[in-house]
């Protein structure tokens, strides 16, 4: 891509290496930019930095938030013996979005990978081990993407907490096996947590 201008080179080129954005999408929002009014990219770009330098994970379910305890966590509605595991914040939305559920969230942070070198300990495993320990958690929803890394993950958990009173399930099969949960519709991931079945080895 031919451009007279290297600053504006270098914001496409910013842009384009964002997921999903191509060098054209790139070009467009970079000329986008460039016919905004300057306060209103300095505030862009401020929400962004603001987002990376303040934003923190939960201590408790590992999600996302601007204090130390998730909203979702710190809501007196939400019925916390019930958590639902998943594998990523992205997951974790696409359940919410679904409004089907009114439980708690454990993240993952993935699932375990021999291939590419993600084992149980680079995983947020041990924290959910801990919360189901202290007693209070009476059923876990494994709401991991149907692949089979996510069922030899579900696997892995079970055997890790198979000495604890706790209940494990899976979400129904509206999703397809090998899909990514993210990718899932709302009407079926909503589905599928609705009617999920008690986890056999």
């Amino acid at each position: 891509m031919n451009l007279s201008s290297k600053l504006l080179e270098n914001t496409v080129l910013a842009f384009a290496s964002l997921p999903g954005i191509g060098k054209k999408t790139a070009l467009r929002l970079a000329l986008h930019l460039l016919q905004t009014e300057q306060e209103e990219v300095v505030d862009f770009c401020t929400s962004i930095i603001e987002m990376k330098k303040n934003i923190q994970f939960c201590t408790t379910c590992h999600n996302i938030s601007d204090d130390t305890t998730c909203s979702i966590c710190q809501a007196p509605k939400r019925q916390k013996q019930t958590v639902c595991v998943v594998e990523g914040i992205k997951d974790l939305m696409a359940i919410e979005n679904t409004q089907q559920f009114n439980g708690v969230y454990h993240v993952l942070g993935g699932v375990i990978s021999p291939i590419e070198g993600i084992g149980p300990n680079d995983l947020q495993i041990n924290t959910l081990v801990e919360r189901v320990a202290q007693g209070d958690v009476k059923e876990l929803i494994m709401a991991i993407s149907p692949t089979i890394e996510g069922e030899t993950t579900i696997f892995y958990l079970s055997k890790q907490l198979q000495d604890y009173p706790v209940n494990i399930s899976t979400i129904a099969r509206g999703v397809s096996f090998g899909g990514e949960l993210e990718y899932a519709d709302e009407l079926t991931l909503g589905r599928s947590i609705v009617s999920r079945v008690p986890y056999k080895k």
